[in-house]
């Protein structure tokens, strides 16, 4: 059995003449008859008993004549679908990304990923650089959503999306709120939430406290979770270093932090999408990709500031 006689069957059937089939399709009468033939030798039944006046379906030619319009609007649903994924219009997307992403940012990039594109499905891993980036050079993930350093690792490259800065903040009510200057000194007398060690944001702060003959930064508490952190320091004396637009916003049961003008720790970083670099990409990665520049406050001009560390993790 050929698709195409099945298809030669369905005009046959809906124009119930042999002739006027053929001159519809474009065959010899002949061909036509060899197709029937071809497609009855296959099922081994009668598919028509030929009248006078035409051509009349048998009971196993009207059955057929229903899974056969079914096979056609499946065939064409088929070549739609991927037409669709030609085009990023539908197919899965695999993504990390950092918890010091914008909310904000991240809110507008869903609404419109999934109001103007519902076939795409999106499957998100958060975690920080150094689970995040060995998953996405493993395969495991297409794209990761983080701040860049200024050099991408051996086998990715950096898409620059939007630009924000870590800072030194506290909670509204905290006593080095209102000062035009906090010098570093002062805080390493503080107690601070901190990250992990691994992480990069603790490695500049430990950097800059030893760059200035200083003791690294008292942790009064650990964790990986940048929204405990600012939850903790919202609600006490802490001091923590983070992403001023996730600190700033309020909302939802927290407390926006108030940042301190600290100028040694001033740090402005770049968010940005991190891929693979490979000749090819997925359409539907690469529709995501063009939604997150969209969607991004602004291009940015320049990489963030260098790390010291060549190790430190994204």
């Amino acid at each position: 059995m050929e698709l195409r006689d099945l298809e030669y069957f369905v005009a046959v059937a809906e124009h119930g003449h042999l002739g006027r089939a053929a001159e519809f399709l474009r065959l010899s009468q002949p061909a036509l008859s060899k197709s029937l033939g071809r497609l009855e030798g296959a099922m081994q039944v009668k598919l028509f008993r030929r009248k006078a006046r035409g051509m009349e379906l048998t009971a196993e030619g009207s059955l057929l004549l229903l899974r056969a319009r079914e096979l056609r609007q499946s065939v064409r649903n088929v070549a739609r679908e991927v037409s669709d994924v030609s085009r990023g219009n539908a197919g899965h997307i695999r993504a990390g990304v950092s918890p010091a992403v914008d909310d904000q940012f991240l809110r507008a990039v869903f609404t419109e990923l999934f109001r103007d594109e519902p076939r795409l499905t999106l499957k998100m891993f958060v975690s920080d650089g150094d689970e995040t980036t060995p998953a996405l050079i493993g395969g495991e993930l297409d794209l990761f959503i983080n701040f860049l350093n200024p050099a991408p690792p051996a086998g990715l490259v950096y898409i620059p999306l939007y630009e924000d800065e870590w800072v030194v903040c506290c909670a509204p009510n905290h006593r080095l709120v209102g000062r035009t200057h906090v010098p570093l000194s002062e805080l390493s007398k503080e107690r601070w939430a901190l990250g992990e060690p691994v992480l990069a944001p603790r490695q500049r702060l430990h950097e800059v406290f030893r760059d200035n003959g200083l003791e690294p930064p008292r942790g009064a508490f650990e964790t990986r979770s940048l929204s405990l952190r600012i939850q903790a320091v919202a609600s006490s004396d802490l001091l923590v270093y983070a992403s001023k637009a996730i600190a700033g916003r309020s909302g939802a049961g927290h407390i926006a932090l108030h940042a301190l003008p600290v100028r040694e720790l001033h740090w402005p970083r770049c968010m940005g999408a991190i891929c693979r670099k490979e000749p090819y990409m997925s359409p539907a990665v690469r529709r995501f990709i063009d939604i997150l520049k969209r969607v991004a406050p602004s291009a940015p001009a320049a990489p963030p500031v260098r790390l010291r560390k060549a190790n430190a993790s994204l």
